[in-house]
């Protein structure tokens, strides 16, 4: 495999990865971080540091809305829930070093 066809794997995993958390907006963010340490806000921001290293201008909420599918504020209306008491000490005990 050379380098082109390395980062085309990539970017269709990415895609991929992306498409299937917009089809799955039941997985709570709190729910992917308590889980695998990441959420769809992680890829947000991983998105607009790969923007930056590259000089490529996008603001985070560009950012967001690749990775969302729709502006971040409307996903949180339409899907985004109340994370419970077990969520939080959950989060919480994981962000402890």
């Amino acid at each position: 495999m050379n380098e082109q066809q390395r980062l085309e794997i990539e970017a269709a995993a990415f895609r991929r990865l992306v498409q299937h958390l917009r089809s799955r907006p039941d997985a709570q963010n709190i729910e992917l971080m308590n889980l695998a340490g990441f959420c769809r806000n992680c890829l947000s921001k991983w998105y607009k540091a790969a923007a930056d290293d590259l000089d490529i201008e996008i603001s985070m909420d560009q950012a967001r809305e690749e990775i969302y599918g729709m502006p971040y504020a409307e996903w949180k209306q339409r899907y985004q829930k109340e994370a419970t008491p077990e969520q939080q000490a959950a989060f919480a005990k994981s962000q402890k070093p």
